[in-house]
């Protein structure tokens, strides 16, 4: 089916970058399994299903021989009937048989179980287990429904921690699905790994071994991320024969206003005039924000240019809303009540929104598997059309300049790391409330956790093993989406809501009084920090400014792990510590950047323990720059850069990576770069930077290559995270030696 109108003459001005095409697919399906239960044959056929995509029948012929799998493949492809197929069967030949379904998110486990229910297979009862759970139903579920649908969170806290309500399902647990695996990477996948591992402990113990089956989109190492993820060896099923209609892509550049500072017009004004001007052909469109107020904003700008009858058909979809209130757009996209809907990520993953035409990104959304992701929305119908409307970040401007490196790229390798002892040793303790932790345990929490909890001061042996010593239950005191438990807690003064968490090593720096902290794309002003009580209390703002702290930063280098010789420098990975101390912040204006208040601010030190990938140029990468000043506005502006293009290669965001430059560092003796996991202990990402540097040094030297400022922007080597305020940057020398390197590879 052709889409209503085209799109052609909007693909026409000086703000298109590039235009690409991706070729239809026609798909190929086999016949339904002959071994399937004739009750669920029965069930598809009604929805219409009478075959299967090759990874289909792959996953279910690894399920019946008893193996767990991760299937990834693009959107669309049918990844939740591969996962769902087995767990139906295993329904229909025996009511008693219990699943426990994990997703991300609340919306994503409501449109599973609504696909679920549509079915109307007998003996399923599928039900929903979460923080909105009614008290009195939470019983029901545990005791009615065979199929139970819930979060990491609410396993880690409401099921685990009381395990002995949850007698039957932990016997009869056949399969755990783990929906959009890819989501559980860093520290959030590092405690996830542990919960899982938790899980199949107290299976073990109430009689269970449970397959796993995990959905993901496509990464670079989904056998690595579910080994780490479960535990367990499974099998990849990476094949798919999926119809795809073709889709054409393009990459859109706001205009440019100043070259030397790297202004450029609003994406957001032209996300709002792409998704106006798309809308109003009849095109059925999604545009993905940031941040629930950049998704607001767009909608208003959207509506503000269409027809009344036009602007009553458009929506924003966020955090915040009621889930009715969601719940209902949800329904209004899927009935084509809706023609376009500015969403944040919250739409990204797998929900059915039913055929769309068109999917716009303002602004890369991290990774190259997200962006996928959303492109993968539009284009159900017929023809697509996938937009991605680049910001004045380095990123961005990278790929508007060099297209290929973002349309050529394989996509990200997902990094965790459960044996951390900053997240391993909650979960030790954890596991000791709900039942001593003993030898045989290492088949499950691996041998790292007994060594943990041997030297865990509140855990005492005993003849059955380590127990736990508190009165409270320890997965309480904990949050799995952060890697210290001595977190700071967001306080909105007027309402007293919690509004988040920060960990400690970042605190001074992003809540620290004066600081203009950003909450799902809202400003709110810190009004003290209590460092005892570890309490920021801050109210909404509405200022045109935002601050950044200088800080004073101390890399030790404790261990190197391994060292190599790459692009022409000493290469190594190890743990270092980093000591940062915050000793002043600047306000700066956000519509140009210049400083308006520079205010000495002096806190405490933060120390952590972590991973980093540093190297030290010779002196023949260094002929001709090793004079000081050039020498360090050389190797911090490489340094910036090098952060920059990281997350190209492995899945995180610039925030989750921090760097420290010097001209003599005091344990290596010569200049020397670091590059650090922000989170204490690492989590993969530092190691992941060491594995693939030749490419990464070649991408950051095309990063600088390809900037039109003279002296260093935004869009190349300035950062907003910077400790030194971006002093001593020089962009031409840096570009001198990362090509030398990239020279070398």
């Amino acid at each position: 089916m052709a889409p209503p109108a085209g799109w052609a003459d909007l693909l026409a001005g000086e703000e298109l970058a590039h235009l690409a095409a991706e070729p239809a697919r026609t798909g190929r399906s086999e016949q339904l399994p002959a071994d399937l239960s004739p009750l669920v044959a029965a069930a598809l056929a009604l929805r219409g299903i009478d075959g299967l995509y090759a990874q289909q029948a792959e996953a279910w012929r690894a399920a019946r021989r008893g193996a767990s799998f991760i299937v990834t493949t693009g959107t669309a492809s049918g990844k939740s009937l591969a996962f769902t197929l087995p767990l139906l069967d295993a329904v229909a030949r025996d009511p008693k048989a219990r699943t426990l379904c994990l997703y991300p998110t609340k919306a994503l486990a409501q449109d599973q179980a609504r696909s679920l229910l549509e079915l109307r297979l007998p003996g399923l009862k599928a039900a929903i287990y979460d923080g909105d759970t009614e008290v009195e139903r939470r019983r029901q579920v545990r005791t009615w429904a065979n199929v139970i649908l819930t979060n990491p969170d609410m396993l880690h806290v409401g099921i685990l921690p009381h395990h002995d309500r949850w007698a039957d399902l932990l016997h009869n647990l056949r399969y755990v699905v783990v929906d959009e695996a890819h989501v559980y990477r860093g520290v959030f996948g590092s405690h996830v790994g542990n919960v899982l591992r938790r899980l199949r402990r107290l299976a073990r113990a109430y009689g269970a071994d449970p397959q796993f089956l995990l959905a993901s989109a496509t990464i670079a190492n989904p056998g690595e991320l579910a080994l780490a993820l479960t535990g367990m060896s499974v099998t990849v099923v990476d094949t798919d024969t999926s119809a795809k209609a073709e889709r054409e892509i393009a990459l859109w550049n706001p205009a440019l206003l100043d070259p030397e500072l790297g202004t450029r017009t609003s994406a957001l004004a032209e996300a709002s005039l792409l998704m106006a001007a798309l809308v109003s052909r009849g095109l059925r469109t999604i545009c993905f924000a940031k941040s629930r107020k950049a998704a607001e904003l767009i909608h208003r700008f959207t509506a503000e240019r269409v027809g009344p009858a036009t602007a009553a058909r458009l929506a924003p979809y966020r955090a915040g809303y009621t889930p009715q209130q969601r719940r209902a757009i949800e329904r209004r996209l899927v009935a084509g009540e809706l023609l376009g809907v500015s969403a944040t990520d919250a739409l990204e993953l797998g929900i059915d929104i039913g055929q769309l035409d068109c999917a716009i990104s303002v602004g890369f959304p991290g990774t190259v598997a997200s962006l996928r992701q959303q492109w993968g929305r539009a284009g159900r119908r017929g023809k697509g059309l996938a937009i991605l409307v680049a910001s004045e970040d380095a990123l961005d401007q990278f790929f508007m300049r060099d297209p290929e490196a973002l349309l050529s790229r394989r996509v990200e390798a997902a990094r965790l790391d459960h044996a951390n002892p900053r997240i391993l040793d909650p979960h030790v303790a954890a596991a000791a409330f709900e039942g001593p932790i003993a030898a045989a345990d290492a088949a499950t929490l691996g041998e790292e956790a007994l060594t943990r909890a041997a030297q865990h001061p509140e855990l005492e042996p005993t003849r059955a093993g380590y127990v736990w010593k508190g009165r409270d239950h320890p997965a309480g005191r904990f949050s799995l989406r952060s890697g210290d438990a001595a977190s700071f807690t967001i306080v909105e003064a007027e309402t007293g809501s919690v509004l988040g968490l920060v960990e400690r090593a970042r605190a001074y720096s992003s809540v620290h009084e004066g600081a203009i902290y950003l909450h799902l794309g809202e400003q709110y002003l810190v009004l003290s920090l209590d460092h005892d009580a570890r309490v920021a209390t801050v109210a909404p703002a509405r200022v045109d400014w935002y601050t950044q702290v200088k800080k004073d930063t101390r890399t030790a280098i404790e261990a190197t792990l391994r060292g190599a010789e790459g692009a022409g420098v000493e290469l190594h990975f190890g743990r270092v510590s980093v000591t940062e101390q915050v000793v002043a912040y600047q306000r700066k204006a956000i519509a140009d950047g210049s400083t308006l208040e520079v205010a000495p601010l002096l806190l405490p030190e933060v120390s952590f323990e972590t991973e980093a990938v540093w190297f030290c140029p010779g002196e023949d990468m260094l002929e001709g720059i090793a004079e000081m000043p050039r020498l360090l506005g050389a190797l911090h502006a490489a340094e910036h850069a090098l952060i920059t293009l990281l997350p190209l290669w492995a899945m995180c965001d610039r925030w989750d990576i921090g760097g420290l430059s010097t001209n003599a560092h005091f344990q290596t003796g010569l200049p020397t770069v670091f590059v650090y996991d922000g989170h204490a202990g690492g989590v993969g990402i530092a190691e992941r930077g060491f594995d693939c540097f030749a490419g990464w040094v070649a991408d950051s030297a095309r990063l600088l290559a390809g900037c039109p400022c003279g002296a260093g922007c935004p869009s190349c080597v300035q950062s907003p995270k910077c400790g030194n305020l971006n002093d001593m940057l020089d962009k031409g020398v840096a570009l001198t030696l990362l090509e030398r390197m990239a020279a070398r590879t």
